[in-house]
C-alpha cells in the first residue's frame, strides 16, 4: 500500500516537489506560453524600433553640435540585454540588470550636465528597459532585502538619466519619478498575484492528497479487511469444518481479484489529467454488486431502491459520496457486527415538492448481532476510526448530511441525505 500511495502522489504531483516552490512557468498552459512568446516579439519589436530612434536621435545631435558620442546608446542595448535574458534563471538576469545598473550610471555620471540637447542625451530604449527590469525585480526576486536593492538602484538609474541634460534635466527627472513608483507598484502587485496562485496551487493539490488519502482508506477497509476477516474465520474453522476452508479461499481470491481492479481503477482516476469530472458508472448496478458480494460473503443482505429514486439524476459528486456511503457503512457491519443476522441498504427520495426541495436520501442498517464481543476485544480486521470522519467531511462537501445512530431494534444505522441541485426527476433519457 505505501508504494501505491507514493506513487499515487507522485500522479498528483508529477515534479515530486513543493508547489510553493516552483517557478510559475513550470505549470503554464500552451495558450499561456504562446501569449507570452507573443508579447516577446512585441517587446523585441518596440525596443528594436527605440532603438533605431536613438541611434537617428544620436547621429542627429552629432550632426549639429559636432560632439556626439556613440556610446550614449550604450545603457539602452546593455539594458535590452538584461531584459530579454531567460527568465528561468534568475540570477542570470538579476546579473544582468545589475551591470544595466552599473553602465547607466557610469554614462549618466560621465555626461552629467554635458548636453544640451535632449535627443541624445539619454535613450528612449534605456528608460524603458530599466523600467521593465525594475518590474521584473519587484515581481520576481525572492528576496526582499535584494528585491529592496535592486530596486532602489533601477529606480534611481531611471530618475537621474535625465541628469546628463544640460537643460531641463531637473524636470525629466521630477516626471519620471510617476512611471517609476508605477512600476515598483506593478511589479509588487503581480508579485502577490504570484503568491496567492502559488497558495491556491498548494491548497488544491493538498486537497487532493487527502481525497486520495481517503479513497484509499475506502479502498482498505472494505477489500481487505474482508480478506483479513475471511482468512481468520478459515483459521478458525479448519479443524472443525475443514470442508469449508476450501469455499471461504475461494472467496479470499475472489476479494483479491476484486482488490486488484480496484487499485488499477483508482490508478486510472488518477491519472486523468483532461480536467473533466469522471462520472461513476451506474450508481445503482455498483451498488447491487457491492451489496450482493457482502451478502455472498458476510450476512444476508438486501437493497432497496425506490422507484422515484431510479429516476433521480444527482451531481457525478452526490454518486461517489452514495456510493463511499453504502460501502462505509457494509465495511463497519464487516467489522463491529459480522454476526448481523440481515443487512439492508435503502436508497428513497427526502423531501417535498420537485428540484432542490427533494434529497436523496441513503440508509444501511444492520440487525443486532448474535455475537457478543468480548470486552475490549479487538474488532475483525482491526480497528479504523477514520471512516466515518472522511466519510462525514465528504458528505457535508457536496452539501448533504451524514447520521450514524443505535437503530430501534438493537442494530446500527447509517443515514445520509444528499442535495439533488440540478437534477431531473422524470424517465430516463
Amino acid at each position: 500500500m505505501r508504494e501505491l500511495d507514493e506513487r499515487n502522489l507522485r500522479g498528483h504531483n508529477p515534479r515530486g516537489h513543493n508547489p510553493s516552490n516552483q517557478n510559475l512557468a513550470e505549470d503554464q498552459t500552451p495558450l499561456s506560453r504562446l501569449s507570452r512568446r507573443t508579447a516577446l516579439t512585441a517587446l523585441a519589436l518596440v525596443m528594436a524600433l527605440l532603438w533605431v530612434l536613438d541611434v537617428t536621435s544620436v547621429v542627429t545631435t552629432a550632426g549639429l553640435e559636432g560632439n556626439g558620442v556613440w556610446w550614449r546608446v550604450v545603457p539602452g542595448l546593455v539594458a535590452a540585454v538584461a531584459l530579454l535574458l531567460p527568465g528561468a534563471k534568475v540570477r542570470a538576469w538579476t546579473w544582468g540588470a545589475e551591470v544595466a545598473v552599473f553602465v547607466s550610471w557610469a554614462v549618466t555620471v560621465g555626461m552629467f550636465g554635458s548636453v544640451t540637447s535632449t535627443f541624445g542625451g539619454w535613450g528612449l530604449l534605456e528608460t524603458l528597459c530599466l523600467l521593465l527590469l525594475l518590474v521584473r525585480t519587484a515581481k520576481d526576486v525572492s528576496s526582499p532585502w535584494a528585491a529592496a536593492t535592486l530596486s532602489g538602484a533601477l529606480g534611481v538609474a531611471v530618475i537621474a538619466a535625465p541628469m546628463r541634460l544640460d537643460v531641463n534635466g531637473v524636470v525629466f527627472s521630477f516626471l519620471l519619478t510617476f512611471p517609476t513608483g508605477a512600476a515598483v507598484g506593478l511589479g509588487c502587485h503581480l508579485r502577490s498575484l504570484d503568491d496567492r496562485r502559488r497558495r491556491a496551487v498548494a491548497d488544491v493539490r493538498q486537497s487532493e492528497r487527502l481525497e486520495l488519502a481517503r479513497e484509499l482508506h475506502d479502498f482498505v477497509a472494505h477489500h481487505v479487511t474482508g480478506i483479513v476477516v475471511q482468512a481468520q474465520a478459515a483459521r478458525v474453522i479448519r479443524e472443525s469444518a475443514p470442508e469449508q476452508v476450501d469455499v471461504l479461499l475461494g472467496h479470499i481470491e475472489r476479494a483479491g481479484s476484486e482488490t486488484l481492479q480496484s487499485m488499477r481503477k483508482l490508478v486510472r482516476v488518477l491519472r486523468e489529467d483532461d480536467g473533466r469530472a469522471v462520472r461513476p458508472g451506474d450508481l445503482f448496478a455498483e451498488l447491487g454488486e457491492l451489496v450482493a458480494a457482502f451478502a455472498e460473503r458476510d450476512a444476508p443482505a438486501t437493497l432497496q431502491i425506490a422507484a422515484e429514486a431510479r429516476q433521480a439524476r444527482p451531481d457525478p459528486e452526490v454518486e461517489t459520496s452514495v456510493r463511499n456511503v453504502v460501502r462505509e457503512g457494509l465495511t463497519n457491519v464487516r467489522r463491529h457486527a459480522s454476526g448481523s443476522p440481515s443487512v439492508s441498504v435503502r436508497v428513497a427520495l427526502a423531501g417535498e415538492g420537485d428540484g432542490d426541495a427533494r434529497r436523496l436520501r441513503v440508509e444501511v442498517h444492520n440487525a443486532p448481532s448474535s455475537r457478543r464481543a468480548a470486552p475490549n476485544a479487538e474488532p475483525l480486521g482491526g480497528r479504523g476510526g477514520l471512516g466515518l470522519v472522511g466519510l462525514a467531511e465528504r458528505t457535508e462537501a457536496v452539501g448533504g448530511t451524514l447520521h450514524a445512530s443505535r437503530a430501534e431494534d438493537g442494530g446500527w444505522r447509517l443515514t445520509a441525505e444528499f442535495p439533488l441541485r440540478g437534477a431531473v426527476t422524470g424517465s430516463p433519457a
